[in-house]
């Protein structure tokens, strides 16, 4: 339905959208995920063309929007936004805000929009709030009623810009509950969103944007359980990352231990799983592989996901791979393998640290 292509977005001091590329298909739901200023909320911006690309191709049904003199209330109509902060008429009551731009867009009669826009609050479940005015609403009610109002158009795919965020906790069921349901009915969505478990069990598909660019892109599975790529796994398990680098010639052993205590609290990490982490540092690092491998590079990557409260060590390292099991210091592999699950060992021929080492601390 919607083939977007190397789309790029400039403004003078920043660039939010370097080179976009991607499809949307008839009847999927697509979440957008990724920090804040990766240029997720650029991109429906540059879709509905609120935001005019710097450069790059938007089509629509094999047609190109981006074409000088497209009649922006017709691509409008075909893809609908509903944006974080309502926007809707603060002189207007509820039914009046879906009502208006079907007659100021579509031609309609009043009574055909009011005969529609009555059948949209039925649908949002606010049949009872019509005659209301915005700031007799809730904010749950102002996105429903911005939900309605974008369905009286009649889009072929709706995008949700962070439809929740400016919401209460106690709100953001309520306006899920409605995009499940367009879900369900088969709409087409690009919904950008922080909220993971949302994203996750609404998701045909998951865009991870980072650095004005899809980095990773596939099913919630693929994304959510088994993401590929170090920012993606970063983002989804929150982690928080210490890396040290072990170069012989002005290495610091205590200094390092220090590190991953500092680390440690900063995170907010239980003072057990410290203690493993040094432990597993210095008995893996000092007493096995420096004996073993001699000035070689090692590098020992610290990772802790707030999510899982868990604790993952990788490290690589150069040189022929070392068989744990023909050691020379068996105490230390004993003492490591005491406070470890999961150690794998594997090749990483494109690398130069060719060889890592992986394993969780045990809780």
């Amino acid at each position: 339905m919607i083939e977007i292509r190397h789309l790029r977005k400039e403004y003078d001091h920043v660039t939010p959208l370097r080179d976009v590329n991607t499809e949307i298909r008839d009847g999927e739901v697509i979440t957008v995920i990724g920090p804040s200023g990766t240029g997720k909320s650029t991109l429906l911006r540059c879709l509905n063309l609120l935001e005019k690309p710097t450069s790059g191709s938007i089509r629509i049904d094999g047609e190109e929007i981006l074409t000088p003199g497209i009649d922006l209330n017709l691509i409008r109509r075909k893809i609908g936004m509903v944006f974080q902060s309502f926007n809707l008429f603060g002189h207007l009551t509820a039914i009046e805000n879906i009502m208006k731009p079907q007659m100021d867009l579509c031609g309609r009669s009043k009574q055909e929009a009011y005969d529609i826009s009555q059948e949209l609050l039925k649908r949002v479940g606010l049949v009872s709030s019509a005659l209301r005015y915005p700031d007799e609403l809730s904010g749950g009610q102002k996105q429903r009623i911005a939900i309605a109002r974008t369905l009286a158009m009649d889009p072929e795919v709706i995008l949700f810009d962070e439809p929740t965020s400016a919401l209460d906790p106690s709100m953001i069921g309520e306006v899920e509950a409605v995009i499940r349901d367009l879900a369900r009915a088969g709409k087409t969505m690009m919904i950008v969103t922080h909220e993971m478990n949302f994203a996750r069990s609404i998701s045909t598909r998951v865009l991870y944007m980072d650095n004005g660019e899809i980095y990773e892109e596939g099913t919630p599975e693929q994304i959510f359980m088994h993401p590929e790529k170090e920012l993606t796994r970063s983002f989804i398990y929150q982690l928080k990352v210490l890396e040290i680098n072990i170069d012989h010639s002005s290495f610091d052993l205590p200094g390092a231990s220090g590190e991953i205590a500092y680390y440690g609290r900063k995170n907010q990490i239980p003072p057990k799983t410290v203690m493993h982490i040094q432990l597993v540092f210095e008995e893996m690092v000092q007493q096995i592989l420096i004996l073993e491998l001699g000035k070689k590079r090692i590098t020992f990557r610290l990772e802790f996901s707030e999510a899982e409260e868990q604790a993952r060590i990788i490290i690589q390292y150069q040189g022929e791979a070392i068989d744990m099991e023909k050691v020379k210091n068996q105490l230390s592999v004993i003492l490591v393998r005491n406070v470890i699950s999961d150690l794998e060992s594997e090749s990483v021929p494109e690398s130069p640290l060719n060889n890592r080492l992986s394993m969780r601390i045990r809780p």
